[in-house]
């Protein structure tokens, strides 16, 4: 593990004590410049969750997958879900590339996205290394100035959005030996495909998209799925380089658009796995924070801020201990309730309970990992349920990585096991 990072960010706050229930899930919380925080809604009884073992899909045996009736509860409204579900009249309409200048206003739902997701969102059809392309030129404004793929929107502002187009396929020679090679990699990694999306089970060290150094990720292999019309699978969410699990991908640009705005209205529900160290006191609770970007030398983190600091967005996480292993490790289940970058990471580190092998968030001194145990991070995206584009429910777990499945074994812990984040709230 790397050494000491300096002092732990201020900010921290309360923990409200208790014993863990066994019916419903008791909120724990963990707050940090929670000044003008919103407060959670609804009630706990209505979760958005329930019990596994109630329903054959839940999704959370071996590698289980299920597309159909989800044992996530709906939305209490079609409109909050943007109209997903069964209801299948209420389909997005793809944003048409404008052919010349427009502004336009970010909108209630827009606030808080980075300004590279905000294009991803309104034209999906997009590549990425266009988005990012035409902000890095200047060609986009925010409210009159240049902006950065990375910089977050707010309520009201005005963007400038530029002449836009779709990239042209690169033409590739059929029966390549590299895009074979390719598709056949994207293959055994899918956990469920149909004519609009694609769950792949993302292994540990593949980067979702390319950056400086960077030249291997998925975002550039799907180029070899571009079908007889030339459009190409998109990505809707992101993973961590190194973290494994549930990737979300659309297969067509109603797909994308459509999932796009199921992510934009947090209708999406997302389960992490995570083995920690120590054992978090509740066993159940809330984490809720403002996140902000800071730099250090040659890399960047999420540090813990207080609202209204420059660049800060509100981070809340739901977290249940599953199981332990003495005093000296405990496998984690987590509910992030927003998306924020390193949000789980960020989260567990600010509560003193780091995710093992995290090569940037963990600074325990005079910490050893178990024997046997690789020092690897420990983090596994193990769940994704979303309303289906045309219907239904999507519902896909992702197995244990191998280094995982290696420290699960030697602590004698069951991934079978049943997880209490199920009675998490919704929000």
């Amino acid at each position: 593990m790397r050494g000491n990072r300096g002092p732990r960010q201020p900010g921290g706050g309360k923990q409200a004590a208790g014993p863990r229930p066994s019916g419903h899930f008791k909120r724990g919380k963990h707050s940090s410049g929670a000044r003008g925080e919103r407060a959670a809604r609804g009630n706990d009884n209505q979760s958005g969750f329930r019990r596994a073992g109630k329903t054959k899909d839940s999704g959370f045996g071996r590698g289980a997958k299920s597309v159909g009736p989800s044992s996530f509860k709906e939305r209490r409204s079609s409109s909050r879900n943007g109209g997903f579900g069964e209801d299948t009249q209420h389909k997005p309409v793809v944003t048409a590339l404008p052919t010349s200048v427009q502004n336009v206003a970010v909108t209630a739902d827009e606030a808080g996205m980075r300004v590279d997701r905000f294009f991803e969102a309104r034209f999906p059809g997009l590549s990425y290394s266009h988005i990012q392309r035409v902000i890095r030129k200047g060609e986009v404004r925010v409210n009159g100035k240049r902006t950065e793929p990375k910089n977050r929107l707010e309520a009201g502002q005005t963007v400038r959005i530029p002449p836009l187009r779709i990239d042209a396929p690169k033409p590739r020679s059929p029966g390549d030996e590299a895009d074979e090679k390719t598709r056949a990699f994207l293959k055994s990694i899918t956990l469920h495909e149909d004519d609009d999306v694609l769950v792949f089970n993302k292994p540990m060290g593949l980067a979702v998209q390319g950056g400086s150094g960077t030249t291997r990720h998925l975002d550039g292999m799907l180029e070899v799925l571009r079908d007889a019309q030339g459009q190409r699978p998109r990505l809707v969410h992101r993973l961590d380089k190194d973290t494994a699990g549930c990737l979300l991908v659309a297969k067509t640009r109603f797909a994308a658009s459509a999932l796009a705005k199921t992510f934009r209205s947090r209708s999406a529900r997302k389960i992490y796995w995570a083995l920690v160290a120590g054992v978090p006191k509740p066993q159940q609770g809330r984490i809720s924070t403002f996140l902000a970007k800071e730099e250090r030398e040659d890399e960047s983190f999420m540090r813990i801020a207080e609202h209204g600091d420059k660049g800060a967005s509100h981070a809340v996480t739901y977290y249940a201990v599953v199981d332990t292993s003495g005093p000296i490790l405990s496998w984690i289940s987590l509910k992030p309730v927003t998306g924020r970058t390193h949000q789980l990471r960020a989260h567990m580190d600010h509560v003193g309970h780091p995710i093992v092998g995290d090569p940037k968030y963990f600074a325990r001194e005079n910490w050893e990992l178990p024997g046997g145990m690789q020092n690897k991070l420990h983090l596994l995206a193990r769940r994704i349920v979303v309303p289906h584009p045309r219907g239904g429910i999507i519902d896909i777990s992702a197995p244990l990585p191998l280094h995982m499945q290696q420290s699960w074994n030697l602590l004698g812990l069951d991934a079978k096991r049943y997880d209490p984040i199920v009675e998490a709230p919704e929000e």
